[in-house]
């Protein structure tokens, strides 16, 4: 008999409950055994707008002037999930003066009178354990001019919370979800007066994490790039609470930050955003050199793939092509049909680029940016390279082969690669071949539709009956960062994109298709809405059991191989 996953998640909130009311009634912690030091890095823009009362979360915004955190209704589950989880103090402490000051410690306190006896949606082990780091790192902003009583109730909400923690831990989903309760709970453990026997458990449970989760090329199975540096962050963190405590590190958590460190960098773009796949976005401004710099590991990615992804960079151009399978299971429940996209950062400026996650703008959205459509790559027939069950959260028939192979020549770099998510369903093999010249400035693109066999021949014949004898259709899509603007130009044979840089690039095509400038979104987490941004499409038919289209990216020959551009990507106001 099979267990329903919705019984399961039942079963664990009554769980978590029953602990969480157990654990307030737990003996208090008395104090700090070192005063802490904050390790997390806040935005101080939305610092100034917790104040103001905008209360954004997960890509909603509840506006309450004046308003106590826990007074503001959330208008769902992520937006809760957000507020129980406290990162907004890293907002509040990097404004840092006495308001923030003043409106942190209302806050904080205010938990602890309204969720601290063990109700509320917080008491979940990965909330608990993201609080339980943020409270201890921003303790000195929280008890500055507290009284005996308040402090009194923190430290305790400190203890019951832990001892929460230690007991709930293991219920936690695997990958960053349990890497926050473990390390949430070492790092209270490593503060917290009379707490340090859970530290030993903890530890013994992340080192097995660490070399089950962190794969010996340092990824990680949902291959979100974000959620990759989060975890890497939190490593960090453990390491550094360890030695500080006079503790040893073991082994295996220097070396999946050994690990780790070389793919994050491959999977970072020249201005020094991630690539965004598989529902990761680019990361806070800052927090990835932060956190590389941290781990004092300093290896350099190597030519091979980097958690399925592969990386071309030259000159002021760096390229980052999907040449994976997109994770299956539960790992691929944020998973997109992105096989063979690509995105393109040209110095500062993000150029080519993916729409992104939509899970913040709701259902809807979140199931649009997963398809192939939403992706800079090829798409066959309306179709995505890997569908998504009806109902469900996970990737259905993926790819089942993917070819790739990367050559340095005289003149620069060729990747080739192919999948064949379109074989079972029209018996066709996606294959593109991306030729970066040496000095950056120009990428040489093939797309190509061939079936291999018989039985893909028979295959493509069916549809090709289908289609009314007129050819599969497909579209080539290029989608363009919202600053990027762009034009048909020499009577629609090419497009001039135009970067805030002052920089210009030209696409072009050999002709094999119709080349417009459609509208395109861009799908940007922590925003209100999706920004409107473009898109080049080249769309023809597949008539023939090999289809080839050929196109070019290529700076304009007025544009300086060197460009002062001081100004890192704008923070549009959220709109």
């Amino acid at each position: 008999m099979q267990i329903h996953p919705t019984w399961d998640r039942a079963k664990a909130r009554l769980l978590d409950q029953f602990h969480a009311r157990l654990a307030a009634r737990a003996r208090p912690a008395t104090g700090f055994v070192s005063s802490p030091e904050p390790l997390s890095i806040g935005h101080l823009a939305r610092g100034r707008q917790l104040l103001a009362g905008n209360f954004l979360f997960a890509g909603q915004l509840v506006e309450q002037p004046g308003a106590l955190i826990w007074d503001v209704g959330p208008p769902n589950s992520a937006f809760a999930a957000e507020m129980q989880g406290c990162a907004w103090l890293d907002d509040l402490a990097a404004l840092g003066d006495a308001r923030a000051r003043e409106r942190a410690q209302a806050w904080v306190l205010g938990w602890i009178e309204r969720f601290g006896r063990g109700g509320g949606p917080g008491w979940t082990p990965d909330l608990a354990g993201r609080r339980l780091i943020r409270w201890i790192n921003h303790a000195l902003l929280v008890l500055r001019g507290a009284d005996r009583d308040q402090s009194a109730r923190f430290f305790q909400s400190l203890a019951q919370q832990t001892i929460f923690l230690s007991r709930r831990w293991r219920s936690a989903r695997p990958g960053l979800p349990r890497f926050e309760a473990m390390i949430g709970l070492i790092y209270s453990g490593l503060s917290l007066t009379g707490m340090e026997r859970h530290v030993g458990p903890a530890v013994a449970a992340l080192t097995v994490d660490c070399d089950r989760e962190i794969d010996a090329d340092g990824g990680i199975p949902s291959r979100n790039p974000e959620e990759l540096l989060d975890v890497f962050t939190l490593l960090n963190w453990a390491v550094q609470a360890l030695a500080e405590g006079g503790r040893a590190v073991p082994a295996p958590l220097t070396s999946a930050l050994a690990r780790i460190a070389p793919t994050l960098r491959a999977l970072r773009h020249a201005d020094g955003g991630l690539a965004r796949f598989h529902g990761g976005g680019r990361g806070m401004d800052g927090r990835l050199d932060h956190a590389l710099a941290q781990s004092g590991f300093k290896s350099r990615p190597g030519a091979g793939l980097h958690m399925g992804f592969a990386r071309l960079a030259a000159g002021r151009t760096t390229l980052i092509v999907d040449c994976a399978a997109p994770p299956g299971g539960a790992a691929g429940r944020l998973a997109h049909a992105s096989t063979l996209a690509l995105e393109i950062t040209s110095g500062r400026r993000p150029l080519i680029v993916n729409c992104g996650s939509g899970i913040s703008f709701g259902p809807d959205w979140h199931r649009a940016g997963r398809a192939t459509p939403s992706h800079s790559t090829l798409g066959l027939d309306g179709s995505s390279s890997s569908r998504m069950a009806v109902g469900d959260d996970s990737l259905i028939d993926r790819p089942g082969e993917i070819l790739w192979d990367r050559n340095v020549m005289d003149d620069g770099q060729r990747l080739e690669c192919a999948h064949d998510g379109w074989s079972r369903t029209h018996g066709l093999t996606h294959a593109r071949t991306l030729d970066l010249s040496l000095d950056g400035r120009s990428l040489a693109g093939e797309d190509l539709l061939a079936t291999l066999n018989a039985d893909d021949d028979r295959r493509f014949a069916a549809a090709f009956d289908a289609s009314g004898l007129q050819g599969v259709p497909f579209a080539v899509r290029f989608h363009l960062h919202p600053e990027v603007e762009a034009a048909l130009d020499l009577g629609g044979a090419a497009v001039s994109l135009a970067l805030k840089s002052g920089e210009i690039w030209v696409f072009r095509q050999d002709g094999g298709a119709t080349m417009t400038v459609e509208p395109s979104v861009y799908l940007e987490t922590g925003r209100l809405r999706p920004r409107a941004s473009l898109q080049i499409v080249l769309k023809g038919r597949a008539a023939t059991p090999a289809t080839r289209l050929r196109w070019s990216l290529a700076k304009a020959q007025d544009t300086p191989a060197a460009l002062r551009d001081l100004g890192a990507v704008t923070d549009e106001d959220q709109e």
